[in-house]
């Protein structure tokens, strides 16, 4: 059928309305806007910035709703909300002078009454963030410019913090008319989470256009942005499970961006028009041990826990599984955060571990349960991953009985019982160390303290990783804290219990015309620094 256009003939078709309408080059004319595709394994629990708890949810809090302060691509904090700031000499009370022109994406001011609320309902909520909200006592909001913040401890990686996708200020007149709460009622009575599936109130670069789970993410460009609009006109999130699946996607070119690569996979990239880099994580895999399972059958004494760790060939494991594309480390804290760097890592040597199991009157040998999350993270396949630190442990009379299992069943098995020697991983909540101490530490109550069976093997407990957390929050400079958050990195390499394996390299892959990609350690992909 011929499509005619019919207009009376004094009529004049702007240029713009013949390129809009027929896709026709006209020289001279303007490009048309292209949205950006992204290839993803989404993993979104909720598109609430209280509520939302995951690796897609820092790009999502971070695009559509802003925080007070960001991060540089040095890990610099950076004017965002907040035109300036100060605190205390203690480090517990922060003051935030706004910036006059932030405003929402409806166009009204940002105003500390929404700072103050949105971080009250995080704490509020009780969700997988809200331990970044607890520490605050008090929010005092004097004028519409002005938020003052008081806390129950120093903390000197309170800025860092307030970085976090997670704090993320919202609308909160907006928010509130449709069943938002920040009260203490937060937990139980608050009924937007499925209003906040399909709206966003923030004053980010981009605005929620819709959500189909485990389908597609799309986010429009913030035509009201009060800071420099984004390039792109729209984001678009596309659901994509493996990494080959991702890849075969940016080679077609019905993505922009495949942000799961695995190095095994990338090398398919090569030859192709798609740009590919390696850099540096933030994120790890570890091994763990609890001498106090129910299931551990030894004395799974420091010293059979170090042999453990040096009968394993880490040079060999990062080759077999990542082909290279990783790095060793020894402390359970990210090469380049405050007190990771500087380590140790142990020396493969299956003779001294045998010698060592020997002496503890293991010589014959033993077998321990090794359930783990039956997953592929950032580009490990932990059952590969798991099949060689078998191999490398039963040269020393060690047998695992490799148990791969959902991650729900893992968690309940680890937080229950406990497993005698398992395998996981971490990714960063925000810029800081407290947060590892909170996890790997073995004071009472941290994490794995708990999972590795403190209450019944009590002499595990070390009550140091904690003592040097508080003297580095407290800590007036940064090298000072620098020096204590190392100090705790060594208490928890001498305890034994977390043994890191490897901090994988992030693959970037994306088109040949697209720029700007970059990882962040506050907000994973900044979008709006992206043109395509």
């Amino acid at each position: 059928m011929e499509l005619k256009l019919l207009m009376p003939k004094a009529a004049v078709l702007s240029l713009a309305l013949v390129t809009a309408v027929f896709g026709l080059f006209v020289p001279g004319a303007q490009a048309q806007e292209k949205p950006l595709v992204i290839a993803r394994d989404m993993d979104v629990n909720a598109l609430d910035p209280a509520r939302a708890w995951c690796d897609t949810c820092q790009i999502y809090n971070t695009s559509v709703y802003e925080q007070l302060v960001t991060l540089d691509k040095d890990n610099k904090l950076q004017p965002l909300l907040a035109a300036s700031w100060t605190s205390n000499a203690e480090q517990t009370e922060f003051s935030f002078t706004l910036d006059a022109a932030a405003k929402f994406s409806d166009g009204s001011a940002v105003e500390s009454k929404d700072v103050k609320w949105s971080f009250e309902r995080l704490k509020n909520i009780k969700g997988n963030a809200s331990f970044l909200a607890d520490p605050i006592v008090s929010i005092d909001t004097p004028d519409p410019q002005t938020v003052v913040i008081k806390l129950s401890a120093p903390n000197s990686e309170f800025l860092n913090q307030v970085a976090a996708g997670f704090l993320g200020v919202i609308n909160s007149d907006v928010a509130a008319a449709n069943g938002a709460l920040a009260d203490e009622t937060a937990a139980e009575k608050d009924t937007s989470e499925t209003w906040f599936l399909s709206n966003s109130a923030g004053s980010g670069p981009f605005v929620l256009a819709a959500y189909e789970p485990n389908s597609e993410l799309r986010l429009a460009r913030n035509e009201n942005y009060w800071r420099t609009k984004p390039v792109l006109p729209e984001v678009i999130f596309r659901q994509a499970k493996d990494a080959v699946s991702q890849a075969q996607m940016l080679q077609s070119g019905s993505v922009d961006i495949a942000m799961q690569i695995d190095p095994e996979t990338a090398k398919s990239l090569e030859g192709t028009p798609a740009i590919v880099e390696r850099v540096p994580s933030y994120n790890f895999v570890y091994i763990a041990l609890s001498p106090g399972a129910k299931a551990t059958t030894i004395d799974m004494s420091p010293e059979v826990r170090e042999a453990i760790s040096i009968a394993i060939d880490r040079t060999s494991l990062i080759d077999f599984t990542l082909g290279g594309a990783g790095r060793p480390l020894a402390a359970p804290i990210p090469l380049g955060f405050p007190g990771g760097d500087g380590h140790q890592v142990p020396e493969y040597n299956p003779e001294k571990a045998k010698e060592m199991l020997a002496a503890a009157g293991l010589a014959d040998g033993f077998t321990l349960q090794t359930i783990y999350p039956d997953m592929n993270v950032y580009g490990v396949d932990f059952n590969l991953m798991m099949q060689k630190i078998q191999q490398d442990l039963s040269k020393v009379g060690v047998a695992l009985e490799l148990q791969p299992v959902p991650f729900a069943n893992w968690r309940e098995a680890a937080n229950g019982d406990h497993i005698p020697l398992t395998a996981v991983f971490f990714a960063p909540d925000f810029f800081g160390t407290s947060q590892y101490v909170d996890v790997f530490g073995m004071q009472d109550g941290s994490v794995w303290a708990k999972r590795a069976g403190g209450a019944n093997k009590p002499e595990i407990v070390n009550p140091r990783p904690g003592e040097l957390k508080a003297q580095a929050l407290a800590a007036s400079t940064a090298e000072e804290a620098e020096k204590l958050w190392s100090e705790a990195a060594q208490e928890m390499i001498k305890n034994k219990i977390i043994i890191p394996m490897v901090s994988p390299d992030l693959i970037l892959a994306y088109g040949p015309n697209v720029k700007g990609v970059r990882y962040s350690a506050c907000c994973n992909l900044p979008l709006a620094e992206i043109t395509n």
